[in-house]
């Protein structure tokens, strides 16, 4: 397949499943798979982030030091970004069944502001996965396997708070499927505007090996400390490794394939 053509697929389904696998977690009440999603998403975005985007954002940039700045200066606008929209997305215990209500009051956050920020992140991510496939499929693909996996626990948290909100099963389906199409537009977008300015892609990796970081280690982490019992503990620790086995399982088989 051509790189749009990956980039168009990858972007249309990643949104899309993201989506309807948080409403079938959420109409299911599954509420206690939330917790063990997260753990994976960290071991995900970490391994796709390490072992992945930025090598080859260093070496699509050609300089070491210049890629590690810009990753150092996108986690720092990232958590500045955070506290001045305060979009912050739900990812822990809070979000799940009977809590969900207060989560929303407690982040002052009305069902449109949720959508509003989820198409925005939506777009950032289908950037994000256009500029991964312009440098390498594989990169592309890792880079896809881990947005969806982080997406997952976020939209089931999301999905919750836009039902405690009044919204509608049908309605908050069909918004969250809306806002999802912002990860096709903003891949195409990208691709199109990426292919005349080639320079661009080793920033825009580096921004994305800052985005995984930041969300993996200042939204999802701090929630698993809230269970310290041993039982536990081995369960985040050994589902952490399971997402980081997928991402270097998806950099074999698709390594052999290129």
């Amino acid at each position: 397949m051509s790189v749009l053509a990956w980039i168009f697929f990858t972007a249309l389904a990643g949104g899309a499943l993201s989506v309807l696998a948080a409403a079938a977690f959420a109409l299911t009440a599954r509420g206690a798979w939330v917790p063990h999603l997260i753990s994976f998403a960290i071991g995900a975005l970490l391994g796709a982030a390490f072992l992945e985007v930025l090598p080859n954002a260093i070496e699509a940039q050609g300089d070491a030091g210049t890629t590690t700045s810009i990753v150092l200066a996108g986690i720092l606008g990232f958590f500045v970004l955070e506290k001045l929209v305060l979009w912050r997305h739900c990812h822990d215990d809070h979000c799940e069944g009977h809590e969900a209500h207060a989560a929303a009051q407690d982040h002052g956050r009305s069902g449109l502001l949720i959508l509003v920020g989820d198409t925005f992140h939506n777009f950032v991510d289908g950037v994000l996965i256009a500029a991964a496939f312009m440098q390498d499929v594989r990169l592309g693909l890792v880079t896809a396997v881990a947005i969806i996996a982080h997406e997952i626990p976020q939209e089931v948290g999301d999905f919750l708070i836009l039902l405690h909100s009044g919204y509608s099963r049908l309605r908050a389906l069909a918004f969250n499927l809306l806002s999802s199409l912002a990860t096709l537009v903003g891949g195409l977008l990208a691709y199109f505007a990426l292919s005349a300015v080639q320079g661009v892609v080793p920033v825009f990796l580096a921004l994305a090996a800052a985005s995984m970081i930041y969300v993996a280690v200042a939204d999802l982490i701090p929630g698993l400390h809230k269970r310290t019992e041993l039982r536990a503990t081995l369960q985040q620790v050994l589902l952490i490794a399971a997402g980081i086995g997928v991402i270097l399982l998806a950099h074999h088989l698709v390594g052999h394939h290129d």
